[in-house]
């Protein structure tokens, strides 16, 4: 399910406070019924949208009642602000991913840890430290963003200032040819050859047969 789909799934006030109810224990019909204070109908109506997204499972004990769970563990990423808007989601990465590979990025992952309580409760508790500090620097980074947007939309006009600062990002690390920054930043290739051509007559850029690049 892509980021939109959930955001109009999760924009419903009484899914979102049964998933924060699964998110403590499975529950039966009735039990989330009485917990949000809405019929077991429309209960039942919400847990079949969630259960067709795939964020919520069922299963039925031995006294034959329906429990249902969380099913999915994933991360839904709203960004706003003057510059842009987009909403992306995230599952988790195999634990085999390498994050040595990441060069900005300094966490110990050496974690070897058994099934002693102890050494799980430092992982938990180092673990959950890592993600408050995960949320500033996304904070900061975002703020970082809108500072630097900011400053593009000094040398251009307002209006410019996002396509023109998406190409000159595209163009950091190595040239690339019209159609392709186009594809990249999903615009019409028409406003981007434009674009190019005005950051041309500015001294920002320079065509090299079909490539643009950055002026060093």
């Amino acid at each position: 399910m892509d980021s939109a789909e959930l955001l109009d799934l999760l924009g419903n006030e009484n899914r979102r406070r049964i998933l924060r109810l699964l998110a403590t224990k499975p529950c039966y019909v009735t039990e989330i019924s009485e917990y949000i204070g809405v019929s077991p109908k429309a209960v039942i109506d919400h847990l079949q949208k969630l259960e067709s997204a795939g964020l919520v499972e069922s299963r039925v004990d031995d006294q034959r009642r329906k429990y249902y769970y969380i099913s999915e563990n994933l991360r839904l990423e709203v960004r706003l602000s003057p510059y842009g808007f987009g909403a992306k989601s995230a599952y988790p990465a195999s634990t085999r991913l390498d994050l040595t590979t990441c060069r900005h990025l300094s966490i110990d992952v050496n974690h070897d840890n058994g099934p002693d309580l102890s050494d799980l409760a430092k992982e938990l508790n180092a673990l959950e430290q890592l993600e408050r500090e995960l949320s500033m620097a996304q904070r900061w980074v975002q703020g970082r963003l809108t500072d630097v947007m900011e400053k593009l939309g000094e040398h251009f006009d307002e209006r410019d200032a996002r396509l023109f600062g998406g190409i000159l990002s595209e163009l950091a690390d190595d040239g690339s040819d019209a159609e392709s920054l186009a594809r990249e930043l999903d615009a019409p290739l028409p406003v981007v050859a434009e674009a190019l051509e005005k950051l041309a007559e500015q001294g920002v850029v320079e065509r090299v047969d079909d490539q643009w690049r950055l002026r060093s």
